[in-house]
């Protein structure tokens, strides 16, 4: 989770991230028919860059249990000292052999306690969200939910309109319902007040920031809201539906969506760690529950693997019809052909001329990684019980392990066929923010520290300053024609998304669940850094004078020099005040917010809302000072006789009260306390 940083970010980012980002801051039809997958059309010149399939060379190492072991055994246990990881658990299977099911590390640091790959459960946040999916086509297959109804007709209360389109179950688990981001409550301790499912989707429902089914756009709240729509269909609550209609047939006696796991389970919970030298975190409550309430084991999830890879069957009991799995498993919404897809609530994953279909997950501590390829039929399982305290955490672990070993068992030389750059692909540099962000909440300003910049080198080649590779360098990508690019020495790509005016709008990455939406000028980092540098800096300049001439008064006491040239003019009050209200409403807010936070993993959200109104106050009595201090400015610039280094000064300081009005307004700074 990324909730610290995005808090922390947001408040101080116009006072330092700002000034970095200046200088270079990624239908099935109606019941009762056919239940069949939509999939985008491809262009000619999509469909010509489709890449062919890729024969594995011959010097790849047999994927058996002694060689999986041993290589598994030599990079695990390195990086849990590399990165100082607690523990982790790892689980492959081919077919229904398990050739690899094993623990590692420590499921409590403190006394020593191993992890078992059978006994420890594992925190596996956002891979709760198949255990929805399955839920709900579950459902889909008994006639009782539609897959693109109005989810309106499932609920006891209403999601508001928004573009003229209802969402619909499709559009939940393609992510391209269109809900912007909301982080408030979403971790909470263990021993917080929990939510009731259905009082946290009321409570907390985002807006509505995309046309449903147009954009990529990761939702939890769209996930939690199937989860209600389960819970209201099934008359069950959603925790016992999921452990009635999938734990129980499938044998998996070691899983619980209930939040903290239940008496019986709650001894055998691994615990989590931002680093092994710090205290456990404690169990991380995730809200809503069903996009990340599950707790479970490496041999459950081998479990839920064979049943899928069965058709929806494990041993004489079914979960799903095979033709529901195979739908599941089914391309519903990309950029491209090229790039890899949404499915029915399962994600692409390409690599190494193999297509997976899962989910990874994230909490505070937890990080997990589940993953099958159907047609080879092999499952990968990997989770981590740690954060990490260096660069190098489970974030770069994750994808070392699974990567490795793709490498060994399914080696793979990419031989792209570059094209050379015309000028429609230079269309592509611009300034892009993250379509899942926060939109209408106090986090807007966020938006600022998640923009890329994209740019085309002195060689031709793409860079996006937020995409690196593991050695933390700036991946270059080089076209490959039809709007599609690749990373010149890996496999990634890059779609660029056009509008119907043929302008790139979004570029759309390896992950459909998200894609970057290029900014306006008024809204690019670069410039509002820069401007609202200068602004506080300009405000700064004004309070330091006052001081000044504050001090020569009272403690040198002498009078105040009012004009030292002839045609001198000092600010009006108005304009004083403003300038200090300015520097207490921004910087000084966030930085009182930012130091209430530390490094806390679950900050304590109830504080927040009286930072905010704080805040609120603050930005109100500025935006009032500021009012007759830009009359005052307007005035002096047609008044005769003024000094133009007076003229100047007013100029500037009215222009910074303007600015930081509009970063305050249009970034909602100013704004409801209990929306973040």
């Amino acid at each position: 989770m990324r909730i610290f940083v995005r808090v922390f970010g947001c408040f101080f980012s116009l006072v330092i991230a700002c000034g970095a980002v200046a200088q270079n801051v990624a239908p099935a039809p109606l019941a009762g028919k056919p239940l069949t997958p939509t999939v985008p059309v491809a262009t000619p010149a999509q469909a010509a860059s489709a890449p062919a399939p890729v024969v594995p060379p011959s010097d790849a190492h047999s994927l058996e249990k002694a060689d999986l072991e041993a290589y598994l055994d030599g990079v695990i246990p390195l990086q849990l000292e590399r990165s100082d990881l607690a523990g982790a658990v790892v689980m492959v299977m081919r077919g229904d052999d398990v050739l690899l099911k094993k623990g590692y590390g420590y499921a409590d640091a403190k006394k020593k306690t191993p992890v078992d790959p059978d006994a420890t459960l594992f925190r596996l946040a956002s891979i709760s969200k198949l255990f929805t999916w399955v839920s709900v086509m579950q459902l889909v297959e008994q006639g009782k939910l539609d897959l693109d109804t109005d989810v309106n007709q499932y609920l006891d209360f209403k999601i508001e309109p928004a573009f003229g389109k209802p969402v619909t179950l499709r559009e939940l688990m393609t992510h391209t319902s269109g809900f912007e981001e909301q982080i408030e409550s979403v971790l909470q301790r263990e021993k917080a007040k929990p939510f009731a499912l259905r009082d946290y989707l009321v409570r907390y429902q985002p807006k509505r920031i995309y046309p449903p089914g147009t954009v990529g756009a990761y939702s939890n709240y769209g996930v939690g809201l199937a989860g209600y729509i389960v819970q209201r269909t099934s008359g069950e609550k959603f925790e016992d539906y999921v452990r009635r209609h999938i734990f129980d047939p499938l044998g998996m006696k070691h899983s619980t969506f209930d939040q903290p796991a239940g008496k019986d389970l709650y001894g055998s919970v691994s615990d989590g760690y931002t680093a092994t030298a710090k205290p456990a975190v404690g169990f991380e409550v995730f809200n809503p529950m069903p996009a990340g309430g599950i707790s479970t084991t490496a041999g459950d999830m081998s479990r839920f693997a064979r049943a899928l890879m069965n058709g929806g069957a494990l041993d004489g009991q079914r979960i799903l019809k095979p033709e529901t799995v195979q739908l599941m498993w089914t391309r519903q919404f990309s950029a491209s052909p090229s790039m890899p897809a949404m499915d029915m609530g399962f994600y692409e994953v390409q690599r190494n001329g193999l297509k997976f279909v899962g989910h990874n997950g994230d909490l505070a501590a937890f990080h997990s990684q589940f993953e099958i390829e159907p047609e080879k039929k092999l499952v990968y399982f990997i989770s981590y019980n740690s954060a990490g305290s260096d660069d190098r955490g489970s974030g770069t672990a994750r994808p070392e392990v699974f990567e490795g070993l793709l490498n060994r068992y399914f080696p793979y030389t990419p031989k792209p066929n570059f094209q050379k750059l015309t000028d429609a692909d230079r269309q592509v540099a611009g300034t892009y923010v993250q379509s899942r962000r926060e939109d209408s909440t106090r986090l807007k300003l966020e938006s600022l520290m998640d923009q890329a910049h994209a740019s085309i080198d002195k060689d031709g080649e793409l860079e996006v300053d937020s995409t690196k590779d593991r050695r933390g360098h700036v991946i270059h990508y080089k076209p490959l024609g039809g709007d599609l690019w690749q990373d010149k020495d890996g496999q990634g790509k890059l779609f660029a998304v056009r509008n119907s005016h043929g302008r790139v709008v979004r570029l759309a990455g390896m992950f459909a669940g998200a894609q970057m939406v290029r900014v306006p000028w008024w809204e690019n980092a670069k410039f509002i850094g820069v401007a609202g540098i200068i602004a506080l800096v300009a405000c700064l300049f004004a309070v330091i004078a006052i001081i000044a001439r504050q001090y020569k008064r009272w403690f040198r006491k002498k009078a105040p020099v009012v004009q030292l040239y002839p045609g001198s003019v000092m600010l009006t009050r108005s304009q004083r005040w403003a300038a200090a209200l300015w520097l207490l409403a921004i910087p000084g807010v966030a930085l009182v917010l930012a130091l209430s936070v530390g490094g806390d993993p679950f900050p304590d959200f109830a504080k927040f809302p009286r930072y905010f109104l704080v805040q609120d106050v603050l930005v109100v009595l500025a935006l009032l000072a500021s009012i007759p201090a830009v009359i005052a400015t307007l005035r002096m610039l047609r008044r005769p006789g003024v000094r133009f280094a007076s003229k100047l000064k007013y100029g500037i300081i009215g222009a910074s009260y303007v600015v930081l009005a509009y970063v305050s307004l249009h970034w909602h700074l100013l704004g409801s306390v209990r929306k973040y």
